[in-house]
């Protein structure tokens, strides 16, 4: 494989009753086993510490739904020998997916270097669908279709990631005692049994002689060093959709620390709907910038906006409690475009609004197919696709956040506005929400 970096894109048809389906993958030694739970990359763990493996999350094209791995195989360590390409069904089995595939693309130029179509599978919960391995000094790329009944769980444990199971935690079991010799039965009560020999036949001693010491106990050996303290890795996430639109922050275990909110976006060659029928490319692939931007209103009544227009990028540890970590204006960047919630000032946060605009080289959101990911420091992710835009939207809801009694409840929008003209994006997005701010132009 002569690429320096690969696409690895995890394909399949959605339709009701199918089970939700997340790309991972395992960096391995040669042992066949991970080095820490930091050699797994999936949809809680998205980027692996040396960059070589990144998750870049799910996109939708009407009946079909691909995840995708960023491998940059320059990145890779040297230790590493294998990367697993695995899949697991979230919510159903593999025998209920239609269409499964993984396909191996050249990151550079977009060309096909490999594929396999996985179409015998009952029911597994999770596979093995292929890997990338080193060989004399190359990367190559090997089919598997290996499968198991008991999950993402399963597969990762298998490979040595250890897991964290809060619904199935047990006791701990005491560690058995030692088990001592019976001491023999002494007259005096008082008698110390643990420096005194047992009684001896009486032998004849010799003039002046004392009696013999009692031998020394032997030493407590000292207690063996504890273990490193390490946090398994957590499988579980939530996907909003339609039908289950919102999800409490507590319930999953979200209730402190940092949420990182990120939107990963890709754009398609190949326009239809409403980007068709004007005839030309909705979007200069070149210059597409899109901005994600929050709403905020806390509970002294302050509100305001954070976004990268007017150099609005918040702050965490101070009103806004709200941070945007950059401006991606090409969509090149892997990670995509974050927003991060102090979650311990949540007490501080009547509600966020979580939106996307488009600044400059498209004309509507049509094709551009998107990815939400919210991910609490402390809990399960939450994810959602962006629904296919049918109309001329320039500025896209994502997330409604809202502080209910101490709780964060996360909303999922995916509501696509059309501001009228001369009305911009920002000023349409509020206007909707009921937000009441005062709006004026404003540049990056």
């Amino acid at each position: 494989m002569a690429a320096q970096a690969v696409r690895v894109e995890l394909g399949w048809h959605t339709a009701p009753g199918t089970p939700d389906v997340d790309a991972s993958a395992l960096l391995l030694l040669g042992s066949g086993k991970v080095r820490s739970d930091a050699d797994f990359v999936f949809y809680n763990q998205p980027a692996h510490a040396s960059g070589a493996v990144r998750h870049e999350g799910k996109q939708v094209s009407g009946a079909s739904t691909t995840d995708s791995l960023a491998v940059d195989l320059a990145r890779v360590e040297p230790a590493v020998e294998r990367i697993v390409l695995a899949a697991s069904a979230d919510g159903g089995t593999f025998g209920r997916v239609t269409g499964l595939y993984v396909r191996i693309t050249d990151t550079a130029n977009g060309s096909e270097l490999a594929r396999f179509d996985s179409a015998d599978a009952t029911v597994e919960t999770a596979f093995i669908l292929g890997e990338l391995y080193r060989r004399q000094g190359a990367w190559k790329f090997r089919a598997v279709g290996q499968g198991y009944g008991t999950g993402l769980e399963g597969l990762a444990t298998d490979f040595g990631i250890s897991v964290d199971e809060p619904q199935q935690a047990q006791q701990p079991q005491q560690a058995p005692q030692p088990q001592t010799p019976p001491q023999p039965q002494q007259p005096n009560p008082a008698a110390r049994v643990d420096s005194v020999p047992p009684p001896q036949p009486s032998t004849p001693q010799a003039p002046h002689s004392q009696p013999a010491a009692a031998p020394p106990a032997p030493p407590v050996p000292p207690a063996p060093p504890a273990p490193p303290v390490t946090q398994p890795v957590r499988l579980t996430k939530v996907t909003l959709t339609k039908e289950a639109p919102s999800v409490s922050l507590a319930k999953q275990g979200g209730t402190s620390g940092s949420m990182r909110v990120n939107l990963n976006w890709e754009v398609r060659k190949q326009f239809k709907g409403w980007g068709s029928k004007l005839g030309r490319a909705v979007a200069n692939h070149a210059d597409l910038d899109l901005d994600l931007c929050a709403l905020y209103e806390l509970t002294d009544g302050r509100k305001g906006v954070v976004q990268a227009l007017g150099n609005a990028f918040g702050a965490l540890q101070q009103a806004p409690y709200i941070h945007l970590d950059g401006d991606d204006r090409t969509g090149a960047v892997s990670c995509g475009e974050n927003l991060t919630v102090n979650l311990d000032q949540k007490s501080r946060i009547r509600r966020i609004l979580i939106f996307v605009t488009i600044y400059e080289g498209a004309r509507s959101f049509a094709d551009l197919h998107a990815t939400v990911t919210l991910q609490p420091q402390h809990g399960a992710a939450i994810d959602f696709s962006l629904d296919e835009c049918t109309v001329p939207s320039t500025v896209c809801a994502l997330a409604l956040i809202s502080n209910d009694g101490g709780d964060f409840t996360v909303q999922r929008e995916a509501r696509y506005l059309v501001p009228q003209r001369g009305v911009s994006p920002q000023r349409t997005i509020d206007q909707a929400y009921g937000w009441g701010m005062n709006w004026t132009p404003g540049r990056k």
